[in-house]
């Protein structure tokens, strides 16, 4: 199907459903959070069949395999025929630890963080977004 084409990375990271908006997908590859093959990625760059995408959304960093490359948006349900997600089980356990965390839960009726709590939360937050 794409196999002459010449795809947009930006294009295809929207398409297969990483980033809602193809600009959201191009200010990522400006900013370098995204990896062809441990090379960064402008959006302007070609993928092919076969290429290792790196994707860092803080603090996880995704891995997916390109099967197909495609232009247009698909279906939810039709994104694996085209993308392989190959990234480790400890990058998405740092999603458990960070919602577990309970760090934005405060008991009912204790008011406003004081300028004391608020660094320490930021200071936990701080820690769990660079792990």
């Amino acid at each position: 199907m794409a196999d002459n084409k010449s795809i947009r990375i930006d294009k295809f990271l929207w398409a297969v459903r990483i980033y809602k908006t193809r600009s959201i997908a191009s200010d990522e590859c400006r900013k370098g959070r995204i990896i062809i093959n441990e090379i960064q990625a402008k959006p302007s760059k070609i993928i092919e069949a076969d290429e290792i995408i790196s994707v860092r959304k803080p603090p996880v960093t995704y891995t997916f395999r390109v099967i197909e490359p495609i232009e247009n948006r698909v279906a939810a349900k039709l994104v694996p025929h085209f993308i392989e997600d190959i990234t480790p089980e400890e990058e998405k356990t740092k999603l458990d630890y960070r919602f577990s965390a309970g760090v934005g839960f405060r008991e009912k009726g204790t008011g406003r963080p004081t300028k004391k709590d608020r660094r320490l939360i930021d200071r936990i937050n701080d820690d769990f977004n660079y792990q």
